[in-house]
């Protein structure tokens, strides 16, 4: 019995390492960091962490909802960029010279931020509806509205930088309650909804239920087309609001901006837990992978990786991330 016991553990350890692999070396790796440089461990420098997570962490709760119902979206981050150029052309200040959309009124910073939700939820419905109704793969299906926003944001823009903002908007990048800036507010509140959406409400155990078996989802009476269109929404929207935030962050906005961030979106999901084969993740997994990916970047940078081989180690990350869910997937079989 007792040597039972200690292979019982010892799979158990094996398990948890080769489930955990990333994260594990990823801190290792921190820690490697923070014991060569003088600065890695500062107040600074998680206060700059925290503070890039933020948008980051809002996309991807955008994206985990699409993966746990064993879909994607290739799609957000040319949303992500258009939502932030919408932003930047509704927000310049109305004595800008180079302000593009010159008849518009000074708008304030939350009617702007509403009007790009609405025209950013608009694409989640198109995705939802071809991926419910027309039944296309949500990776054929999202590869093609990420080449037509990227088009609508190269026409709209003119495919020329977007600046000049009026001060309360850059405000909402650079504020902050006491030692708290407003981002991580955003990013908090907006993880205490999602959380309470995927836990306590009939959405998310529809959501669930489709990941787990969407036909046996369909036959226990969930309407699979609406939760599908509304996740889809919901995703955009997120899109939308973590777009305005970094087009507030960066001080400006081009149809390059979130170029990318669909991947990083994905591969934090995957490293926290959301199985892209369905049914499984949580919000609190989508907030670790979306940290020890962070981190990763700010230990590259800090050790003076060129960043053409910072988007490599990013690369192996979602490989080893996706290969690593799909042997749970294999072992749970």
């Amino acid at each position: 019995m007792e040597t039972k016991a200690k292979k019982m553990d010892a799979k158990a350890v094996k398990n948890f390492l080769s489930n955990n692999a990333i994260i594990l070396l990823v801190i290792v790796l921190a820690l490697g960091v923070g014991l060569k440089t003088n600065n890695f461990f500062t107040i600074k420098n998680v206060r700059n962490l925290i503070i890039n997570m933020s948008p980051r962490f809002i996309i991807a709760c955008g994206v985990s909802g699409c993966l746990i119902t064993k879909g994607t979206d290739l799609s957000a981050g040319r949303q992500v960029g258009l939502a932030a150029c919408l932003s930047a052309m509704l927000l310049q200040s109305v004595d800008y010279s180079a302000r593009v959309l010159t008849g518009l009124p000074d708008i304030p910073v939350v009617a702007g931020l509403v009007i790009v939700l609405l025209i950013m939820a608009c694409f989640g419905a198109i995705n939802g509806c071809i991926i419910a109704f027309l039944k296309v793969p949500p990776f054929i299906a999202t590869l093609g509205t990420q080449t037509i926003v990227y088009g609508i944001c190269s026409v709209i823009t003119n495919n020329q930088p977007l600046g000049g903002f009026k001060p309360s908007y850059s405000k909402v990048a650079t504020g902050s309650i006491a030692v708290i800036p407003y981002l991580v507010i955003f990013a908090a509140l907006v993880g205490v909804y999602m959380w309470f959406l995927y836990n306590k409400t009939r959405h998310g155990k529809y959501m669930y239920a489709i990941g787990g078996n969407e036909n046996a989802a369909q036959v226990a009476g969930v309407n699979v087309p609406a939760t599908l269109i509304r996740i889809y929404i919901l995703a955009s929207v997120l899109y939308a609001f973590g777009g305005f935030l970094l087009g507030a962050k960066a001080g400006g906005a081009s149809t390059a901006t979130g170029f990318g961030y669909e991947l990083e979106a994905i591969a934090a999901c995957t490293v926290g837990g959301v199985s892209a084969n369905g049914g499984v993740g949580t919000i609190p997994g989508v907030l670790v992978g979306v940290l020890v990916f962070e981190t990763l970047k700010i230990c590259l940078q800090f050790l003076g990786v060129d960043p053409a081989y910072t988007y490599i180690a990013q690369g192996l990350v979602i490989v080893l991330a996706v290969a690593l869910d799909l042997r749970k997937y294999l072992a749970k079989k």
